[in-house]
Order: C-alpha cells, then sequence, then structure tokens
C-alpha cells in the first residue's frame, strides 16, 4: 500500500513496548507521529528514540503523541529502552510497536525492497486529529532524523490549520509568514490588522497572527 498526503492513516491494532494498543484510539483527537526504525539495537535508533524522548514536553505542548515501530520483539524492545534510557539520559515512555509480522511497515510503506527486503526504512508521518497525513518523510537507514525539522514542520501545519496563511523557507515559529494567493490584499489586509507587505502581487508577508 501507498500512503499519499491527505490519505486517512489506517487504523491498526498492535503489541507494543507498553501493551496492547489501537492507533486510533491512542491518537485520540491529538495530532500524532508515526516513525519506523530498522531494528532494535542500532546505534543511529538509540539516538533518534532518545531524542524524541528528551523532546516529550515540546510534542506535549503541541498536543503531539509519539509512536515508533521497529520489526522486532516486545521483549527486545524493553530491553533496548533500558540501552536507550542509559546512554542517552532520558525515560522513553512512548510506545515502540513490535511489528515481527510487517503488517505495519506493510501496510504504511515502511519496507522499500530496493533498500532493504526485510529492514524498515527511516520513515516519518505526521498526522493530524482528522487522521489525515499531513507530512511523509524518508531518510536512509544509515542517516538520523532532523527532530527540530520536525517540530518546525508541526509549528507550521497546526499554523496554517488554524489561520489563511502559509510559511516561507527557512521558517520559525514567530517570525513573518505569507499571505496565500487565494487570499486577496485587500482580504489579507482585513484578517491581518498587523499589516501586509506586498513585495509582488503574489508574495505577501504579515506577522505570525497568533502572536
Amino acid at each position: 500500500m501507498s500512503i499519499k498526503l491527505g490519505d486517512t492513516a489506517p487504523n491498526f491494532n498492535a503489541e507494543t513496548s507498553v501493551g496492547n494498543v489501537n492507533f486510533y484510539d491512542y491518537l485520540g483527537s491529538s495530532w500524532g507521529i508515526l516513525f519506523s526504525h530498522p531494528a532494535d539495537y542500532t546505534p543511529v535508533c538509540t539516538t533518534e528514540l532518545g531524542y524524541t524522548s528528551i523532546l516529550h514536553a515540546e510534542f506535549d505542548k503541541r498536543d503531539t503523541k509519539i509512536i515508533a515501530l521497529s520489526v522486532d520483539g516486545v521483549e527486545d524492545h524493553k530491553g533496548w529502552i533500558k540501552d536507550i534510557d542509559e546512554t542517552q539520559n532520558t525515560e522513553v515512555k512512548f510506545p515502540i510497536i513490535a511489528d515481527k509480522d510487517r503488517k505495519i511497515s506493510e501496510l504504511y510503506d515502511f519496507i522499500h525492497p530496493n533498500a532493504s527486503a526485510t529492514a524498515t526504512v527511516r520513515s516519518l508521518l505526521i498526522i493530524d486529529p482528522d487522521k489525515k497525513v499531513r507530512l511523509i518523510i524518508t531518510y536512509p537507514a544509515s542517516t538520523g532524523r532532523n527532530f527540530n525539522e520536525i517540530l518546525r514542520v508541526l509549528d507550521s501545519l497546526q499554523l496554517v490549520d488554524q489561520y489563511k496563511v502559509a510559511t516561507p523557507v527557512n521558517w520559525h515559529d514567530g517570525e513573518d509568514v505569507i499571505v496565500p494567493p487565494a487570499v486577496s490584499t485587500e482580504e489579507a489586509r482585513r484578517i491581518f490588522p498587523k499589516g501586509v507587505t506586498e513585495i509582488k502581487p503574489y508574495l505577501r508577508y504579515t506577522p505570525q497572527p497568533n502572536i
């Protein structure tokens, strides 16, 4: 199955490091991040899961729940979590899915045979409260993800869902945003009282509306 932006994220039931989980029930009305790892006890994944755990307050602030996946079993996950906690100076509390039969990996297209016929690629999805897929990003197994970028995208998605804006290159929370082409300059000046700066008729900036 190939999942694309805007698709509804498939639901599933799974064994995890914290017990049986129904994906939709776990997410509830929150945003969600589902990310896959090639295997347990791998060095790059150890750093990723540790850093994700360290960022738990940032994800909580954005009402976002984390769930990871690896093709190894629950007991391996539990042993690996002890290593992660020890080496990354954290305490992993989010679930890690045990996907030994690779059913969820295949459901979410985490197996890329030309990279590996057995290990999952390093994929990550952001899923909104309506269970729609809003971001898909895939790294090679050798390269760790940039979770500061994931937080940046979350900030952007949550902002544009609330206001009629887009975010420019390298944007970070607090910086000026772009008025989309579908919004006329006249309408923009009405709905963005902080002002609209027109560089070109199609390129207009306004201060971030929620600060």
